[in-house]
């Protein structure tokens, strides 16, 4: 068996480690010559897409009864959990908080929302907690952070390294978690898991933050948000500790060109595999369809999780923004 806990910094820098990676993305490649493949992809002509596409429908927004918990799509990795408790206002989670027109340190260069988030900040519920996986723009946004900060006074939980850039937002209460580290909050228990990824906000600290994703077990309920990853075994690690997930929330795009971005990022078929490998009774595709991060088409990381789900016809379908689901109340689960 692999070790659940390889070694993931050196004393300066964070690191994947290589035993988790797949066979065929392991590699002795020096970062200097990545980062010049990616530089001069950046540069060159890339496919673009629209500035916008057609208004989607309009949503209702949900309330748990006590006993379930709703799940609803905001857009790229934004995800509102709502935990019902009986005779208490429900328990509000909210992943990757960013609510901001561009993923991006400036206001008018950088990628572009092109739709809009499924609920807006001003009738966003109250948030109990919020989960940063990593510090990249299109998942560290201050201006939504600190708006969240000065309305609901969170508690915000993230990894490592990622305290100097929450403190920017103003968040009264910030708790970094390494891999497999818990918390409680209200009830509910939170782990921070592994991810194969990287982090930076300059050119200057690359690395210097870890990134990861959250297991959250509360009223009942076990909901895995990965953040942002690479296939790899650490998904069979995750498995292990929490071979009962009632939901797994996956990311399915930015994937193109696959020989740069494989190693930091899923395919949806990737996906699919890493749904299968943690046996969760039901997924939710995050990150696509918000920011043009990478080369492939708008639709097309829905479109082939569809394809490549038929066979087995598994629930891990893409939600539009703003739409929810509903999982089982937790004393009915078989």
């Amino acid at each position: 068996m692999l070790d659940d806990n390889p070694s993931h910094f050196d004393g300066d820098h964070y690191l994947n480690p290589e035993v988790w990676r797949p066979d065929e993305t392991r590699t002795t490649r020096r970062t200097s010559q990545r980062i010049g493949n990616i530089f001069r992809w950046q540069i060159g002509l890339r496919p673009r897409w629209p500035n916008a596409l057609p208004p989607q429908k309009s949503w209702p927004q949900v309330m748990p009864a006590p006993g379930e918990c709703c799940v609803t799509f905001i857009g790229h990795a934004t995800v509102l959990l709502q935990f019902g408790r009986a005779g208490r206002a429900p328990l509000r989670i909210i992943t990757d908080p960013v609510f901001s027109e561009r993923c991006s340190p400036f206001r008018s260069f950088g990628p572009r929302r092109v739709r809009p988030p499924g609920i807006t900040l001003d009738v966003l519920p109250h948030i109990d907690v919020i989960l940063v996986s990593h510090c990249h723009y299109d998942h560290l946004d201050l201006p939504s952070l600190r708006a969240l900060a000065e309305r609901d006074d969170p508690l915000c939980i993230s990894l490592p390294g990622n305290r100097r850039h929450l403190e920017k937002a103003d968040l009264p209460r910030i708790a970094e978690l390494d891999w497999w580290e818990s918390t409680t909050d209200d009830g509910a228990r939170i782990t921070a898991t592994p991810a194969l990824h990287g982090s930076a906000r300059t050119p200057f600290d690359s690395n210097r933050a870890l990134w990861g994703g959250f297991t959250i077990e509360a009223d009942g309920y076990t909901v895995f948000f990965a953040g942002d990853t690479a296939w790899g075994k650490h998904f069979d690690a995750i498995h292990r500790r929490w071979p009962d997930i009632d939901l797994a929330i996956l990311p399915i795009g930015a994937y193109d060109p696959r020989d740069l971005m494989r190693r930091v990022h899923m395919s949806p078929e990737e996906a699919l595999m890493a749904f299968d490998t943690l046996r969760a009774k039901q997924g939710l595709p995050i990150h696509f369809g918000t920011f043009q991060l990478t080369d492939e088409a708008i639709l097309e990381p829905p479109t082939r999780l569809e394809f490549a789900s038929r066979p087995g016809s598994r629930p891990f379908a893409a939600l539009e923004n703003g739409e929810s689901l509903t999982l089982p109340p937790a004393d009915t689960k078989s």
